[in-house]
């Protein structure tokens, strides 16, 4: 892995407040779905524990396309590490997999066919966070985000300043567009009666924007608690596929599409990413776990939110503090995924339906 060691620059972050929940809102009694329930419902995952107390459950929750990480992010929790390496390492794996299209090396690209990268990570007990945005030419996005947390006065880098602070710190360089995704970046140009000779001519991109970027969607989040009960997330992805140059979704915008309190849990979003940045979706969610809302509400609720919007297509997952955990979403056929420490294999589910 990269390396993160470096000078720490001082901050202060503050004991953040917890969110004020709707005058109207509800709060519903927390609901368990019993190990072995099936598949076609979410799954809710309790802790136990003698004496009433609830001792930490080594917990990784994610989108369904990282059922194939978390079996390594939870050997690194099973060995003592920490919430903080484990999203990180599971993101690591998804990035590299040029399989999947809607992450990292192997992602579809925007309009010009150039990948650009999207990634945030979040510390739910320090609230540090870091983030990039339309990274281009680098493998691991994850590893930089952690590094523009852990080495930099900021939060997030941009563009061609996120590729000088990667390449500053020996990050490792991509080449991303991967022959196959190349050949769906030309069917789709073929479609709206383009090349990539013809569209990058162009002085004006929206009209071919407009043909191409629709439906092409994707993103792969992790959520974990760890055995001191640390509780951290990460999100990463290529954005839409056939976007126009320097669109910025919701995964690097912390409290929008990834966010999370050591507190009272996390969230992250996956679909369309303007929509949690219109609702400040994750921060809504872990607010509403603060209130004590239970996270299968809380998803549906997310949804709801969503739903309201125009163009919705949606999908959210929560983790509570306790090691419950919940997904939603408004389309049929999307699951998520989870692993705990007594699991020898991740369960993948149905995500619920909220309409």
């Amino acid at each position: 892995m990269d390396e993160h060691l470096g000078p720490e620059w001082p901050c202060s972050p503050g004991r953040p407040r917890p969110g004020h929940a709707r005058l109207r809102e509800r709060r519903p009694a927390r609901r368990r779905v019993p190990r072995g329930a099936q598949h076609d419902r979410p799954l809710v995952r309790v802790a136990s524990g003698a004496g009433g107390q609830r001792p930490p459950t080594l917990t990784i929750v994610a989108s369904g396309n990282g059922a194939s990480a978390l079996p390594v992010g939870m050997r690194l929790l099973r060995r003592g590490g920490n919430a903080l390496d484990a999203v990180e390492a599971c993101a690591r794996i998804v990035e590299a997999d040029p399989t999947d299209t809607s992450v990292g090396r192997g992602g579809k690209p925007n309009v010009l066919g150039i990948v650009e990268l999207d990634a945030s990570i979040v510390d739910g007990t320090t609230h540090r966070v870091g983030a990039v945005a339309a990274l281009v030419g680098y493998l691991y996005p994850i590893t930089i985000a952690r590094a523009v947390m852990e080495r930099t006065p900021h939060v997030m880098l941009v563009g061609a300043g996120a590729a000088r602070f990667a390449r500053e710190i020996g990050a490792a360089k991509a080449q991303n567009l991967t022959a196959s995704t190349r050949e769906l970046w030309v069917e789709r140009l073929r479609k709206a009666h383009e090349t990539p000779a013809s569209v990058r001519r162009r002085a004006r991109l929206l009209p071919v924007v407009r043909k191409t970027v629709r439906e092409e969607r994707g993103t792969v989040n992790f959520l974990a608690i760890d055995g001191a009960g640390h509780i951290a997330s990460a999100v990463t992805t290529s954005g839409w596929a056939y976007k126009y140059p320097g669109r910025v979704g919701d995964s690097p915008i912390v409290g929008a599409g990834n966010y999370c309190d050591t507190r009272y849990g996390a969230a992250a979003c996956t679909g369309f990413g303007e929509l949690a940045i219109r609702n400040v979706t994750a921060k809504t969610a872990v607010d509403r776990l603060a209130k004590g809302i239970a996270p299968v509400e809380v998803a549906r609720l997310a949804v709801a939110d969503a739903n309201v919007l125009d163009d919705a297509a949606f999908n959210i997952v929560v983790l509570a503090a306790d090691g419950t955990h919940a997904s939603a979403t408004n389309r049929e056929g999307r699951r998520y995924c989870f692993m705990t420490a007594d699991m020898e294999e991740p369960v993948t589910t149905a995500r619920e339906v909220v309409r």
